[in-house]
Parts: C-alpha cells; structure tokens; sequence
C-alpha cells in the first residue's frame, strides 16, 4: 500500500469557486449503480437499491478512510441512496468542513429540487454542497423541461444551498437548450470518458461546446479500459507506461485523464486500492505518451453506462 502525502494545485470553476488544493480533480464516488451514473470497476462499489436498508456502517466506515487518506472529494448522489452514510462519516471525521468538497445529484426528485436540495442536506448534515448536479438529462421530454430544472437549479445555487451547479451526461443538444435561458452557464458536466469513449476527441462537438463555454469535464468510468472493456488495444500501452513510471495500468489509465485537466472521478471499497490510486499523483505524462492512449482507445468503442439510449456505434 503506497504511503503517499501529495498535494495539487487547485480548479477554479468557471463561477469562481475552487476546488480545494488537496486532490481537487481526483474524487470518490459513493456509490455507483450499474444502470446509472459511473464506475470505475466492472460492479457497483457501494449502491443501495432503497433507503430503507439502514445505515451501511461497512461504507461509513470506508468513507472515513478515503477522507483519512486525503480523498477529500466525495461525490454522491440521491439516488444511490447513500448521502446518509456520506454525512456520518464527514461528521464522525471530524475535518474541518472548508477542506472538503462535497457533491450530490438530483434525479429522483428533479420535479421539485427545492425538496430535494433540502433533503439532500439534512441526509448529508451540511448546510451546503459544493457542487450539485442535475443528474441525467434524459428525465425531460422537452427543451422546456431542460430549462425549467436549470431555473430551479440556479435559485438552489442564489440560496446558498450550492456553491456551484452544473450536469451530468449532458450531450450537446441538452447543454445548448439549458443555455438558451440559463443566467448562470453549468460548472461542470460530469460524464462518462475514457479512451474508448473520448465522444470525438477535443475537436468532438460536445468537448468543443464545453470547452467554448468554459464548462469542466468531470470524468466517471476512467478505469474501463482496464477493467470492464479489456481486452483492448491500451494494454500493451498501459502495461508499457506502467513500467516506466512504476504504478499499475490503473494509475495510467487515471493520469490519462489528469493530463488533459480533467477531474476524475473514481470508486474502491478498498484502503489499499485507493492509497495506490493516490499514485497517479506523483507523475505526469508526457503529451506524446497522453496522444498515444488517446490514438490507441479511437480502434476501441465501449460505452459502459446508458447502452439502452445510444445505438451500439454513437461514439458522441
């Protein structure tokens, strides 16, 4: 297990908020459903399919050790049902509560996010979230739907309830609908991205759109080409740089994203998996090397989450 003490400059969003400097664009997720949000491991990490389950102290408890050893973004959501756990052990910590930046996502609720939010924060034992997402866009049936819930976003945001709101799995023609009303642009779009589903590369339309729009890419699944989608052609370039930095392919398939600003997002319910993720931290890529996964995972397509609303080849 790496005994690692790293530390990384910040991410200012486009709103003016920072993420804090410890470990601002690596976080873990709490937790992932297979037919949901993300995952970085063939499975779900931890995911409660009802609320009525009780408190999970196992994930309490691996929560504590994520903050312990410098994980200090946690990302949840409603409906993995564990904002309860998330808010015990950020209590039961005892950090301080600036140090932390905590995310949650609205889908279950979203026809009445105000309930949500503030449901949200009594589950969680915060005054507020540092980030809150519109979970998937594909709840609206139509443009106004799309830009309704972003109004009501934006008061959560006047409130103080969030320091910054953004999405998540927005493709291009939900981002372009929010923003034809928005007064405030999304901070970030939290979506699926690894080298076999770059939607397109930096000159794709939807990293194109967020990047003109100053809107951060967040990454979830950044492990599926060493997990669920092996094999594929980044193996032997992953056990390759791997040798040359000394760490496991899953630290390169993370600082694969790292390299390109990318705040990346993944899950373990193991201490020592995750004290070794921490890894990705002491090195850096070269462009070349970055360029070379990114040429490497365009031979591959694998979209590992929200099959049923894609056909089998929509590389967007």
């Amino acid at each position: 297990m790496a005994n690692l003490n790293v530390e990384i400059p910040s991410l200012k969003l486009n709103d003016g908020t920072s993420i804090p400097p410890k470990n601002w664009n690596f976080a873990v997720t709490y937790g992932q459903a297979l037919a949901g949000a993300n995952g970085a491991t063939a499975g779900t990490a931890w995911y409660k399919s009802s609320a009525d389950g009780g408190i999970d102290r196992k994930l309490v408890d691996a929560i504590k050790t994520a903050i312990k050893l410098g994980y200090y973004h946690l990302d949840g959501a409603e409906v993995y049902n564990t904002e309860e756990e998330i808010g015990i052990a950020i209590k039961e910590s005892k950090v301080l509560r600036e140090k932390l930046f905590v995310t949650t996502k609205v889908i279950t609720n979203i026809k009445d996010i105000p309930n949500a939010i503030n449901l949200s924060l009594k589950k969680l034992q915060l005054d507020y979230v540092d980030l809150y997402l519109i979970h998937s866009p594909f709840f609206a049936s139509s443009d106004s739907d799309l830009q309704s819930a972003w109004a009501a976003m934006e008061k959560v945001k006047a409130e103080g309830k969030a320091k910054s709101i953004g999405v998540s799995n927005y493709f291009v023609p939900h981002l372009a609908a929010t923003m034809k009303t928005a007064t405030v642009t999304p901070s970030i779009n939290q979506i699926e991205y690894h080298p076999y589903l770059q939607h397109g590369g930096s000159d794709g339309p939807l990293l194109k759109y967020m990047k003109e729009h100053n809107i951060a890419n967040s990454a979830y699944g950044p492990l599926t080409a060493v997990t669920k989608a092996k094999p594929g052609p980044c193996d032997e370039l992953y056990a390759e740089l791997a040798k040359k930095y000394y760490v496991s392919d899953s630290e390169i398939a993370l600082r694969w994203c790292l390299d390109q600003d990318v705040v990346t997002i993944t899950t373990s319910g193991k201490e020592e998996r995750l004290s070794d993720y921490l890894r990705a931290m002491t090195f850096q890529m070269t462009p070349k090397e970055v360029n070379e996964i990114s040429e490497a995972g365009e031979k591959k397509h694998f979209r590992g989450f929200w099959q049923a609303k894609f056909d089998k080849d929509d590389r967007s």
